[in-house]
């Protein structure tokens, strides 16, 4: 199974994108499905999560800001609006089946991913 990515670009502060993940088998439905970020010389973050009930979690970061939501077959979206400088990263999409809670997903320490994406760039200029 392949996730890509897309919807990245380059946008100016306050603007908006919309990723799409798109798994490459349909239907594709996992417990977890997650976006992270991650910035040259930092950790990866993780940046939203919705889980198979559609209960969604968020990094204090973007709350309010960003949204995760899902088709319910093989493809789910980070809605990006007040985008700022400090988002600018790459962006991945995952997903997996083997968290409790799906909040753990977006914790720097689980490595319980089973799928990933290759990543789109997203770029927010000031």
């Amino acid at each position: 199974v392949q996730l890509r990515e897309s919807g990245g670009g380059s946008v100016q502060a306050g603007g908006s994108l919309r990723l799409s993940c798109a798994a490459s088998v349909s239907p594709f439905r996992k417990d977890c499905m997650a976006w992270f970020r991650q910035v040259p010389g930092k950790e990866h973050e993780g940046v939203a999560v919705i889980g198979e009930d559609g209960t969604t979690n968020y990094a204090d970061s973007v709350k309010g800001r960003f949204t995760i939501s899902k088709d319910g077959v093989n493809t789910w979206f980070l809605q990006m609006d007040n985008l700022k400088p400090e988002d600018t990263g790459m962006y991945y999409c995952a997903a997996e089946d083997r968290a409790l809670y799906c909040r753990a997903v977006l914790s720097p320490t689980y490595t319980g991913i089973d799928y990933w994406g290759q990543g789109t760039q997203v770029t927010v200029s000031s």
